[in-house]
């Protein structure tokens, strides 16, 4: 079976700045993960997938995440084994390289999900290093009070050569949020798979949870609707309620799909005639 592998690096406003530097990282790191998935798992693969991005100044998850109130990095992960589908979460983690990989060691813990200095406690256990996620860019957007930068969550939805299906999640949030505030990244509302698809969402948090918009997606494609359908009904939803939310998806066929409300999204995939597409 045909490995598959989509990844997004945030939806927002279109603006022309670092756009090439975005679209060649984004292509690099897809060929990366897509090398990858042809010898690993789809939990394994989403999970580098992400890692990779995370690694990526240019997009707002792990090195590079925004900034909140009070000029600190709070990030939020999450990673869901469509073959188990187990779901595991890290909230408003800090100071650690990658959430998501701190996410991916609870799917197997009897808390799934940790929070806040807890989540922070739970890495180093584990032993992962102190890491200071926060760039001089970043830095500087905070002190000038900057919003609606275009980058936001990134995340990777796979099917791999077993058609065993993934989803991983990722944000540094939306930067300078009330403390607290807690991400659809790390919630089956911005991250959801099973055997029969998988679904990770970008965009303002908050549309998201109130969409449940990747569980809900998944679910009607259990439910009987393909894929292109599944998105077709939550977009019109998402539309209709003007809300701004951005999403990629693949179903157990190897299908992928797309859709935005917002001007652009970043995504990286395989057409049908096995051509790289980035966009935008």
């Amino acid at each position: 079976m045909k490995p598959v592998l989509m990844i997004h690096g945030g939806a927002g406003k279109l603006v022309h700045q670092d756009q090439d530097k975005t679209r060649q990282a984004l292509k690099k790191i897809y060929e990366n993960a897509f090398e990858y998935l042809k010898h690993h798992s789809a939990l394994e693969a989403v999970v580098y997938a992400v890692r990779l991005l995370e690694d990526c100044h240019l997009f707002n998850a792990g090195t590079g995440s925004k900034l909140q109130r009070d000029g600190k990095a709070r990030m939020s992960a999450s990673v869901m084994d469509g073959r188990s589908q187990k779901f595991s979460a890290v909230l408003n983690i800090e100071n650690v390289k990658n959430p998501v990989q701190v996410a991916t060691y609870l799917l197997h813990d009897h808390d799934s999900v940790l929070a806040c200095h807890f989540a922070t406690q739970f890495a180093r256990e584990k032993g992962f290093p102190p890491y200071n996620p926060v760039t001089a860019q970043r830095k500087k957007e905070w002190q000038e009070q900057r919003k609606g930068l275009p980058y936001g969550t990134v995340g990777a939805v796979v099917r791999d050569r077993l058609g065993h299906l993934a989803a991983a999640t990722s944000t540094g949030g939306k930067g300078l949020e009330r403390l607290g505030r807690v991400s659809d990244s790390a919630m089956p509302a911005g991250n959801y798979a099973n055997h029969k698809a998988a679904v990770s969402c970008t965009g303002i948090g908050e549309h998201i949870i109130n969409e449940a918009l990747a569980s809900k997606i998944v679910v009607r494609v259990a439910d009987g609707l393909s894929l292109k359908q599944a998105f077709q009904k939550s977009f019109r939803e998402v539309t209709q309620n003007q809300h701004e939310i951005g999403a990629i998806g693949v179903d157990a066929k190897g299908t992928v799909c797309l859709a935005h409300s917002t001007p652009m999204i970043h995504v990286a995939y395989l057409n049908s005639k096995g051509k790289l597409v980035v966009l935008p």
